[in-house]
């Protein structure tokens, strides 16, 4: 029998602040609960309160749109302070119609607006961005979880991506520490003797999707544990392996 997963949000985590260390808050929310951490729990940490620690922020107030940023603003009826940013966190645009730009963030990742957001912030004139090295931010969220608590345990952060042929929005994984992105069927055979060719699941992807359901957009619950997902520990990870290369990538 396959074990139980669980997915609990940590409540009664404050405001995020430039400088705050997102570990010592989650330990503080999990004790208030109380919530006891167990061995190989997953703690999963929306991109937005992590941006906010590290103050990745960009004031409109000092942003002069380049002409290129001034002609997608007027043809698409948008801020064109809020455009030259996008185009400024871009390392290439990979489409732009409907009003919606399409770009390849300096990771790799390729999603709407390039990742820059002006939700939860409290600001109309504050964008927040993506965290410069996601993959970094867990590592230290990570670390300091352990070295509190003693225990192996991952972290993996997440954030919002719409889907190409596919109506709604999802949670993916942009940066990960302890648990490999990916779990590989390959030269595994299925319950039928079928031997399997081509599986591989985007597990950290799964685990994000999962613990967006505790999450939601407007619960205020930025950081959820999923307990019970069976992996095998790793200091080698990184959410760049979710990245598809170029050369197998049919719609580039």
């Amino acid at each position: 029998m396959a074990p139980p997963i669980q997915i609990i949000g940590i409540n009664g985590i404050p405001e995020v602040k430039k400088g705050d260390s997102v570990a010592q808050l989650i330990m503080e929310a999990s004790k208030d609960m109380p919530l006891e951490i167990y061995p190989n729990d997953v703690f999963v940490v929306t991109q937005k309160i992590v941006s906010k620690s590290e103050g990745a922020f960009v004031d409109l107030r000092d942003i002069t749109p380049s002409p290129f940023a001034e002609e997608i603003a007027a043809k698409y009826d948008k801020d064109s302070r809020h455009v030259e940013v996008v185009l400024q966190e871009s390392s290439r645009i990979v489409r732009m119609d409907h009003g919606v730009i399409i770009a390849e963030t300096k990771h790799g990742f390729i999603c709407a607006n390039a990742g820059v957001d002006a939700s939860n912030i409290g600001d109309s004139e504050i964008l927040c961005l993506l965290p410069k090295d996601p993959d970094a931010s867990a590592k230290i969220i990570r670390s300091e979880l352990m070295k509190s608590l003693g225990i192996n345990v991952s972290v993996v952060i997440t954030d919002t991506f719409g889907r190409p042929w596919r109506q709604g929005t999802t949670d993916v994984a942009i940066g990960v520490a302890g648990i490999s992105p990916l779990k590989d069927y390959r030269g595994l055979v299925d319950p039928y003797g079928y031997p399997i060719r081509v599986s591989v699941s985007a597990v950290a992807d799964e685990i994000a999707s999962a613990a967006e359901l505790i999450a939601g957009k407007i619960d205020m619950v930025p950081v959820v544990v999923i307990r019970g997902y069976e992996y095998d520990p790793t200091e080698e990870a990184s959410a760049r392996e979710l990245i598809r290369d170029s050369s197998m990538d049919l719609f580039r």
